[in-house]
């Protein structure tokens, strides 16, 4: 399988088209005088709406994304697009990055630079890595799926770019959001390749099936589940049910995309609230304009789907895969950041991982990467390297 090289090129008329919509938008007054209480504020999308038309320069994100060394290969008839940047040093370590959404191979823009030449981003003594960063299918540049329940199938791809494309006997991975439900299958199915596990979450559908004998702290964490359902997880049940009554608007209207995306920022990050805080609004905008210009907003629903209307003989499927799989055997570490969407506690994820190392930070919300760049880059280095350390990788990759 090769891989060939890869450069962002958005058609001028794709972004002329953009700016006539924008400037055509017809944005609603609101219901309220409460912020974001109704969801997205209407004077921050009106002020964010009028900055992308007439402000934001595109052509300089797009240039800043293709500093990255991006490829396309071909998996399974599948066209996948990431970012392959090797490693300062003699002996980096291999580790793919994986995204969730509403974000996209993006979300590691600050994080690459600091694991692959971690002593020139001021991190002296940690590890390097050879990082790969992709595209989840149907995100951005990479091809969509045209079936239910590939999801289930987004670990095996991941374990194929990595070793028959890249040539990687061994390697670590690092998810978040659906990338930790990917992380968890290629440990599951892909044991003897994975090095370690390094995830910011538990992924979500294991509470689909609570245990009969929950400890005090996992109780309240499914009560913390059920309120954050109740309260903030609309969207979740839109796009699992019925994505494609929602997807046509928000692929017709740049307002209605950066409403829809843009409001997880501003509930999932910690900075009281303020979605530009930590996160900057060209860099808020880089990653709406990607949806919007691949107009992979729909296919970014697919995982939801999936995951909700799996049948009982899929689930059947995907837990004797478990028992027969070596997910407890891969050593796994969680940085847990305070304001996720819902933080666990350790025992529910050791239900499911070998859980080696447990670090709560200070700070950062469901964007680690984004927001807490170098508190996320130490934290993989001090879990990773010294088991990296006690077996060099055997090959370096051939992108």
């Amino acid at each position: 399988m090769a891989a060939h090289p890869f450069r962002i090129a958005v058609p001028d008329e794709t972004l002329a088209d953009l700016h006539d919509r924008l400037a055509r938008a017809r944005l609603p007054a609101g219901l309220g005088g409460d912020g974001w209480g109704h969801g997205t504020n209407p004077d921050y999308l009106r002020a964010l709406c009028d900055y992308w038309r007439e402000t934001f320069d595109w052509r300089a994100a797009e240039a800043r994304l293709n500093g990255f060394r991006q490829f396309t290969a071909e998996v399974d008839g599948l066209r996948l697009h990431f970012i392959h940047e090797r490693g300062a040093g003699p002996s980096p370590v291999p580790i793919v990055l994986l995204h969730g959404w509403p974000d996209s191979f993006w979300r590691f823009s600050k994080l690459i630079p600091l694991l692959t030449d971690p002593a020139a981003s001021g991190l002296a003594g940690a590890p390097s890595f050879d990082v790969v960063v992709p595209s989840l299918p149907g995100y951005g540049f990479s091809e969509r799926v045209h079936k239910d329940g590939a999801a289930f199938q987004f670990g095996d791809l991941m374990h194929k770019l990595m070793t028959d494309v890249l040539g990687y006997d061994r390697y670590a991975v690092h998810g978040g959001d659906f990338g930790s439900m990917v992380a968890e299958q290629m440990a599951r199915s892909h044991a003897g390749s994975v090095l370690a596990l390094h995830l910011t979450d538990v992924p979500f559908f294991h509470t689909f099936q609570k245990p009969h004998d929950p400890s005090d702290a996992e109780r309240d964490y499914f009560k913390r589940m059920d309120a954050f359902a109740q309260k903030e997880a609309a969207y979740a049940m839109i796009q699992s049910t019925k994505p494609m009554t929602l997807a046509p608007g928000l692929n017709d209207s740049p307002a209605g995309l950066a409403a829809w995306i843009v409001e997880k920022f501003q509930a999932w990050t910690d900075r009281d609230g303020d979605p530009e805080a930590t996160i900057s609004r060209d860099e808020l905008l880089t990653n709406i304009t990607l949806y919007w210009a691949t107009q992979t907003i729909d296919s970014s629903f697919a995982p939801y789907y999936d995951v909700a209307n799996a049948g009982p003989m899929r689930w059947m499927g995907e837990g004797l895969k478990g028992l027969a799989g070596g997910r407890k055997t891969v050593p796994a570490a969680f940085a847990i950041f305070p304001k996720d969407l819902v933080t666990p506690p350790r025992a529910w994820a050791e239900r499911f991982f070998d859980v080696q190392r447990w670090t709560e930070m200070p700070s950062g919300g469901h964007f680690a990467a984004l927001e807490e760049p170098e508190r996320l880059a130490r934290d993989i280095g001090e879990a990773i390297g010294d088991l990296a350390a006690q077996e060099a990788p055997r090959h370096r990759g051939a992108a």
